[in-house]
């Protein structure tokens, strides 16, 4: 899985005030017959996937279900697939079944476009604390996660080894670097290869800005609104949140890290490390044979010791609109069911969205994917869930941007102030 699927946000506006209730004008005839879009090509392994899922959905059920999708993939700007979402709210012809990336469940909850999930999901003990978080709005549960992601430091172990760091201090799941002893480690490797110690892909002003460097936040005992998303003011500023921001600011300020990387730095032995997600394994694995390296837990804040990883993916949800909720419902509950996610998974070298998948997987993947798994039920987190989150998130990225340009901003107080100010502005 790559970063874009990973990370897509909704690019448009959502359409209110749409009365998607009983807009459809199927007869009772058609009430087994489901329809579902997807946010993916047919013929991507993720595609392939789907099709064997639905093969089976429609083998396997006892009602007679027969469910069919429609591949809409999305293109490089993360269009394609939510325009075709966006025209059929205008017409009122949803399918049953649809994809969404996690943060927008309540954008899409809140306009009626989906509908709570609750009553057709079985087995909910067996998901992951995160999936059930992403897709809740105001207590009810709105989607589903068939995937997880997660982000850890990449390190190359030979520039480890010569740079006089042995192996075994690297830090564990249980004991990982703070962020102090983490700068240290960044100015020895440094000086070493009188280089960036470390990719933070900090020049990246998408999604991956508040997916990456939320957990800082969140490890320091920061966030970035209240729980009930109303307020961010005393919040996103606090001198939690400014501590997280002030590792950031000190990162790119001593040279460990640069808002310009040399392009592929740390796959070609420049960089010594890199920080990265689920989805750079597959490219290690494929191009890079040569490079031997290893993971690393994200630092933690010195005062907390907390260990915070980021999660979040796609979900199935079932539209408002649909006339066949037993339908849509078990469709839903089929794809997300422990056989369906393997395959998913597996096929796409995906964390897994259900601690029996992890069970299932551990013996069976790169040691490194294990690595986030293990590392997404220990402290994985879902990024919030709020209706206005694009406009949060494109926030966060210019918070995180600012900091990064310490001579014009040397008042992390002072930025996250006006900061705080400008999301409490977004909050419903």
């Amino acid at each position: 899985m790559n970063k874009r699927k990973v990370l897509g946000i909704l690019g448009v506006t959502i359409l209110t005030g749409l009365a998607l209730a009983g807009c459809s004008s199927k007869s009772k005839a058609d009430s087994k017959d489901v329809t579902m879009w997807v946010q993916y090509s047919k013929t991507d392994p993720e595609g392939k996937a789907m099709a064997k899922n639905i093969d089976a959905f429609n083998k396997e059920n006892k009602k007679g279900y027969h469910a069919t999708v429609q591949y809409i993939p999305r293109n490089s700007s993360g269009g394609g697939y939510e325009d075709k979402v966006n025209a059929a709210l205008n017409a009122g012809n949803l399918p049953d079944v649809l994809t969404l990336d996690g943060p927008n469940t309540a954008a899409y909850a809140k306009n009626k476009i989906i509908q709570p999930l609750d009553k057709y999901i079985t087995n909910k003990r067996d998901i992951l604390p995160s999936i059930i978080s992403q897709g809740t709005y105001k207590g009810k549960l709105y989607s589903i996660g068939y995937a997880e992601s997660g982000v850890g430091i990449y390190y190359n172990k030979k520039m480890f080894k010569n740079a006089g760091i042995p192996e075994s201090s690297i830090p564990t799941l249980k004991n990982p670097w703070d962020w102090n002893q983490f700068m240290a480690i960044c100015a020895k490797l440094k000086a070493k290869y009188n280089a960036p110690a470390i990719d933070m892909q900090i020049q990246d002003h998408s999604e991956m800005a508040l997916y990456a460097f939320a957990p800082f936040v969140w490890s320091a005992g920061g966030n970035i609104t209240n729980k009930a998303g109303t307020k961010a003011v005393g919040y996103f500023n606090s001198k939690e949140s400014q501590s997280a921001f002030q590792f950031i600011q000190d990162m790119v300020k001593k040279g460990y890290t640069t808002t310009t990387p040399v392009n592929k730095a740390f796959q070609t032995g420049k960089y010594p490390m890199m920080l990265s997600g689920s989805w750079t394994i597959t490219e290690l694995n494929t191009s890079y044979k040569h490079l031997e390296y290893g993971m690393l837990p994200y630092p933690v804040s010195p005062k907390t010791h907390k260990l915070v990883s980021p999660t979040g993916s796609w979900q199935y949800a079932m539209t408002a609109s649909t006339t066949k909720k037993e339908a849509a419902g078990a469709l839903v509950n089929f794809l997300s069911s422990t056989k369906q996610e393997y395959r998913t998974s597996m096929t796409m070298s995906t964390l897994p969205a259900r601690k029996s998948v992890s069970k299932l997987m551990a013996n069976k993947v790169d040691p490194s994917l294990r690595f986030l798994m293990e590392q997404n039920i220990q402290s994985g987190h879902a990024r919030p869930v709020l209706v206005n989150y694009p406009q949060v998130t494109r926030t966060f990225a210019d918070t995180v941007t600012k900091a990064t340009y310490y001579k014009q901003n040397p008042d992390i107080a002072k930025l996250l102030k006006k900061q705080a100010t400008t999301i409490q502005s977004y909050l419903k």
